[in-house]
C-alpha cells in the first residue's frame, strides 16, 4: 500500500501503546482476584482508568471500559433508555437523522422490540443539527434520552455539543454523545460539556474507542456520569459499579491509555499540521478534477476530515480503482463498507441519490504525510474519468 487515507475506520497502532500492551500482557492475575497476582494486575487497570480519565476530563470512576465505541453506545442508548423508562414511564428516543449505525441499528432495535419510540432531529446541509429542532425535540414530556454525534463519521462537521448539552439539560433530559471520531482530534473535556448540569440531565455519557487514536481494536470506553442510573446490558460480576459485568481487559486498557495521553499531548500540533494536509489535498482535488463537490466545506471539520462527491461516478468503483493503484479510501463508514446505497448522511443533508453515489470519504492521520497526498491526487484523476465512464450501478436509486 502506498498511501493510507482512511484513519477515521482505523488508525495505525502506535509503537509506545503496542508496547505497553506486550509488557501489561505478561503479568498474570485476573483484577478481580485477591490474591497477590490479582492485585498486581488490579493496580494495572486502575492507572490506566485513572490516565484515560484524565485525557477524557472526568473521575476515573466514571470510566467504564468496553469492547469498543459499538458496545458504549449500545450500553449508553438501552441501559439509559430502560433505567429513565422504569422511573419516569417515558421511553422517546430524540435521535438526529445522519448518526453512525452504531446508533440508528440500536434505536431502530429499540424501536422493534417495542421498548422505545424514536424523534428525528433534521441536519442542515453541513450535516449539523437543527438547533431550534432539537430544544422542540427536547421538550416532548415523553423523551427518555437524546443521543448526538460529536462529529459526523462520513462529512466530518463538527456539531455544537455544548449548546446541544445545555438545551439537554434545561430540558431535564440525559444526553449520550458519542466521541468516537472526536476524542483525540479535537478538544474534548466531559466535565467541561457537562457545565453546570447536575443530577442526570444534560451530558450524562460519553463514547470513545481507542482504535480510533493508536490504540488497539476491540477496546473503548464509556464515560458514565456517578450521577445518573444505567441498566446494565451484561450481568454476573459486579465489575466497574455493576454497569458492565466480566473480567476485564487490563492490557487493552493500559494500551488504550497510552495511546489516549499522546494523543491528548499531540492534539494541537497535529491538528495544525493534519489540517494544512487537508487543505493541500482538497487545493490539488479543486485543481485537477474541477467537478469535484466538497461536503461541508462551510462547516467546522475534524482536521483531517475531506469528503467529496465525484458527479457521474460509482464510489464503490472509484475505491477499487484507488486501491488497486495503492492508496486506501473510503467510501463512508467502514462499518456500511460493501453496501451499493448512497449515504444515509449525504441524503439527509439534502443531496440527490445519483450525486451521493459518487461519494469518497480521505481521512488522514498521525502516519499521514505529503507524499500521500500526492499519491492519492496523482492516481485520482484516470481512476474518476474510468470509473465516470463505467457509469452508476443499476441498483443506485435515482432522484
Amino acid at each position: 500500500m502506498n498511501a493510507y487515507l482512511d484513519h477515521a475506520a482505523t488508525t495505525p497502532l502506535r509503537a509506545e501503546a503496542r508496547a505497553a500492551w506486550l509488557e501489561a500482557s505478561a503479568v498474570v492475575g485476573n483484577a478481580s482476584s485477591i490474591h497477590g497476582a490479582g492485585q498486581s494486575a488490579r493496580r494495572l487497570l486502575e492507572d490506566a482508568r485513572d490516565r484515560l480519565a484524565a485525557a477524557l476530563d472526568c473521575q476515573p470512576i466514571e470510566v467504564v471500559f468496553t469492547s469498543g465505541g459499538t458496545e458504549s453506545i449500545n450500553l449508553a442508548l438501552t441501559g439509559l433508555l430502560r433505567a429513565r423508562r422504569a422511573a419516569t414511564g417515558r421511553n422517546l428516543l430524540v435521535v438526529p437523522e445522519g448518526e453512525h449505525h452504531a446508533t440508528l441499528d440500536t434505536v431502530r432495535w429499540l424501536e422493534t422490540s417495542g421498548e422505545a419510540d424514536a424523534r428525528s432531529v433534521p441536519i442542515d446541509a453541513d450535516a449539523r443539527i437543527d438547533r431550534d429542532a432539537w430544544s422542540v425535540a427536547l421538550a416532548d414530556e415523553r423523551v427518555a434520552v437524546a443521543t448526538l454525534l460529536g462529529a459526523n463519521n462520513e462529512v466530518g462537521s463538527l456539531q455544537p455539543v455544548a449548546e446541544a448539552s445545555v438545551a439537554a439539560s434545561d430540558a431535564g433530559v440525559p444526553l449520550h454523545v458519542d466521541a468516537v471520531g472526536t476524542f483525540g482530534h479535537v478538544p474534548l473535556s466531559f466535565r467541561e460539556l457537562r457545565g453546570g448540569a447536575e443530577g442526570g440531565a444534560g451530558l450524562v455519557a460519553l463514547s470513545a474507542s481507542a482504535h480510533k487514536i493508536g490504540g488497539p481494536v476491540g477496546v473503548g470506553a464509556l464515560v458514565v456520569s456517578r450521577h445518573v442510573t444505567l441498566e446494565a446490558l451484561l450481568h454476573g460480576g459486579g465489575q466497574q459499579r455493576g454497569l458492565r459485568a466480566g473480567t476485564q481487559d487490563v492490557a487493552g486498557a493500559v494500551a488504550f491509555s497510552v495511546a489516549a495521553e499522546l494523543a491528548v499531548a499531540e492534539l494541537s500540533a497535529e491538528a495544525v499540521r493534519i489540517g494544512a494536509l487537508r487543505d493541500e489535498l482538497e487545493a490539488g482535488l479543486r485543481a485537477t478534477i474541477p467537478d469535484v463537490v466538497v461536503s461541508a466545506s462551510g462547516a467546522d471539520r475534524l482536521p483531517g476530515h475531506v469528503h467529496v462527491v465525484l458527479p457521474g461516478a460509482q464510489g464503490d468503483s472509484l475505491l477499487l480503482l484507488l486501491d488497486a493503484a495503492g492508496v486506501a479510501v473510503s467510501t463512508g463508514s467502514a462499518c456500511q463498507a460493501g453496501v451499493p446505497e448512497p449515504s444515509h448522511v449525504l441524503l439527509s443533508m439534502g443531496v440527490a441519490p445519483d450525486i451521493a453515489a459518487g461519494a469518497l470519504r480521505f481521512t488522514l492521520g498521525r502516519t499521514s504525510t505529503p507524499a500521500d497526498v500526492a499519491a492519492l491526487l496523482a492516481a485520482l484523476p484516470s481512476a474518476y474519468d474510468r470509473a465516470r465512464r463505467a457509469g452508476l450501478s443499476s441498483r443506485t436509486p435515482r432522484g
